[in-house]
C-alpha cells in the first residue's frame, strides 16, 4: 500500500471514529437530559403542589361519589371540611360511611378499604404491618399521607383534685400497677377506665362511642377516658389532666387560663396546640389519609383529598378544628 493510500485510510478511520464518538455522546446526553428534565418536572410539580393556597388550585380532582370512613378523631375536621370542599368541587362528592358492624375507628376504616368498601380512609395511627401485607395479597398497596398532628388527653370527673400525672404513671395505670386514685394523691377510689375499643386490662369498660365514654366519666368520680384533645378539652362535663414527662413538668392539654366548667358552653377550653407543636406536651400523634394505591379512581380520589387538606386553606381549617398543621 502506498503512503498516499495509507494516509487516506487513516483519515477515513479517524472520521468514522469521531462520528461514532459523537453519535454516542449525543445518545447519552439526550437520554440523560430526558431523565433530568423528567426529574426536574416532577420536582417542580411536587413543589407547586406543596405551595397551593386554596382548594381551587388542586389538580386532578375526580368526579363521582366517593365513600370514606375511619377514625372518629377526625369528626371535628370533616364537619366543616366536607361542606367547604363541596362548595369548590361539587362533582367530588364525599360520603362518610360507617362499618356494617362495630364502631368507626382507624382499624375499621382500613379493613373497609381493604375490602373495597371505601375509596380512602382517615387514620389516627400508622398502618400496621399486617394491614400492609393484607393489601399486598389483594394486589395493591396502602399509602399513609400525614396531614396534621393531634394531642391526646385524659378526661376525668370534675371532682378529681390532682394536678396531673406523668407519662410513667399513665403507663402504670394501663399496666394495672396503679389501680386507685389515692396512689396519685387523689381520693380512695378504684380507677375505672372507659374506652371505645382496641383496649384491654382490668377495670376497663368498653363503650360504643366517645360520646358515651364522656357521659360515663361525667357520672363516675373514679372514671377516666383517653381521647383526642380537641374533643375532650372542649367538653362541659369532664375536665382534662395535665401530663408531663416528669412531675415537675406537667403541661395542660388546654390553653391557659383554664375556663371553669361552670362557664361552659358560653365559653369553652381550647386545645393547647402550641405545646403539641413544640413537643412540650408529651402525648401527640400524627393523623393520616390512607390511600389505596391501585392506579384507579380510588387512588386519585384519596390523593386529591389529601392534597386538599395540605393546601393553605385546608391547613387553616385543621388548625381551626384544634389540631396542629404540618405545613
Amino acid at each position: 500500500m502506498t503512503q498516499k493510500n495509507e494516509t487516506t485510510v487513516l483519515v477515513l478511520a479517524l472520521l468514522i471514529t469521531t462520528g461514532l464518538v459523537g453519535l454516542g455522546f449525543w445518545w447519552f446526553t439526550s437520554k440523560t437530559g430526558s431523565k433530568t428534565d423528567s426529574l426536574i418536572n416532577q420536582e417542580s410539580s411536587q413543589s407547586d403542589q406543596a405551595n397551593l393556597k386554596t382548594f381551587t388550585q388542586v389538580k386532578n380532582v375526580p368526579s363521582g361519589l366517593f365513600s370514606y370512613g375511619g377514625s372518629t378523631t377526625w369528626a371535628t375536621i370533616r364537619r366543616d371540611l366536607d361542606p367547604a370542599i363541596q362548595t369548590v368541587w361539587p362533582q367530588f362528592r364525599l360520603r362518610y360511611t360507617h362499618p356494617n358492624q362495630g364502631t368507626p375507628s382507624t382499624g375499621s376504616g382500613i379493613r373497609m378499604l381493604l375490602d373495597n368498601q371505601l375509596s380512602f380512609s382517615h387514620a389516627s395511627r400508622p398502618i400496621e404491618d399486617k394491614e400492609y401485607e393484607q393489601a399486598k395479597q389483594r394486589g395493591f398497596t396502602l399509602v399513609e399521607i400525614p396531614v396534621a398532628i393531634d394531642g391526646r388527653a385524659i378526661g376525668v370527673h370534675p371532682s378529681l383534685n390532682i394536678p396531673g400525672i406523668t407519662m410513667q404513671q399513665r403507663d402504670d395505670i394501663y399496666a394495672g400497677k396503679i389501680t386507685n386514685w389515692n396512689q396519685l394523691g387523689g381520693p380512695n377510689l378504684r380507677i375505672q377506665r372507659y374506652a371505645v375499643q382496641g383496649d384491654e386490662g382490668e377495670n376497663l369498660e368498653i363503650v360504643p362511642t366517645p360520646t358515651e365514654a364522656i357521659r360515663k366519666v361525667a357520672e363516675d368520680p373514679a372514671g377516666m377516658f383517653e381521647a383526642s384533645a380537641p374533643l375532650l378539652v372542649s367538653q362541659c362535663k369532664v375536665k382534662t389532666l395535665s401530663l408531663g414527662r416528669s412531675y415537675n413538668q406537667l403541661i395542660p392539654p388546654y390553653k391557659q387560663p383554664f375556663v371553669p366548667l361552670s362557664e361552659c358552653p358560653s365559653k369553652r377550653n381550647e386545645a393547647n396546640t402550641e405545646a403539641f407543636l413544640s413537643g412540650e406536651y408529651p402525648l401527640t400523634r400524627r393523623l393520616f389519609v390512607v390511600v389505596k394505591k391501585n392506579n384507579q379512581i380510588d387512588q386519585q380520589a384519596g390523593e386529591a383529598y389529601a392534597q386538599l387538606l395540605l393546601t393553605e386553606q385546608g391547613q387553616e381549617m385543621i388548625e381551626k378544628a384544634g389540631f396542629v398543621r404540618i405545613r
